[in-house]
């Protein structure tokens, strides 16, 4: 299987967070980022050019094959900030049905805007999430 294209750079995460276009996203982002820090207690790396990750994990793929990942990454993107579930939403529907205004896939959490959500709702995913790759 071919290596994945996104992987950790060098690249500044407050260069990147600074030039996001929507001042919303831009201050979400560094609202993210602090929460995922103090979760994680691992720095923020960037992934590619647009993914903002934390710590290392072995995210096991459907061929049986494993690959790196961040253990827990976000992305502020043009539309809404993305925040990455690999385990995808089936043990947070009680927490998703009262998180606030978002959309969500399967492994992809859609935020607009963090005024729009509850807060602890979210750190509590987030910390659920991280627990299970340490």
């Amino acid at each position: 299987m071919a290596e994945p294209k996104t992987r950790p750079t060098n690249a500044s995460v407050d260069e990147f967070i600074e030039s996001v276009d929507s001042p919303i996203r831009r201050e979400d982002a560094k609202v993210i980022r602090s929460m995922f820090e103090e979760i994680t207690g691992e720095p923020a790396v960037m992934w590619g050019d647009a993914i903002i990750g934390f710590g290392l994990s072995e995210i096991p793929y459907a061929d049986g094959s494993t690959k790196e990942w961040p253990r827990m990454a976000f992305s502020p993107r043009k539309a809404n900030t993305t925040i990455y579930f690999m385990e995808g939403f089936d043990g947070y529907q009680a927490q998703l049905a009262t998180l606030g205004k978002h959309k969500s896939t399967h492994s992809c959490l859609y935020i607009t805007n963090l005024k729009n959500v509850d807060l602890d709702v979210l750190r509590e995913m987030l910390i659920a999430s991280n627990a299970l790759y340490v």
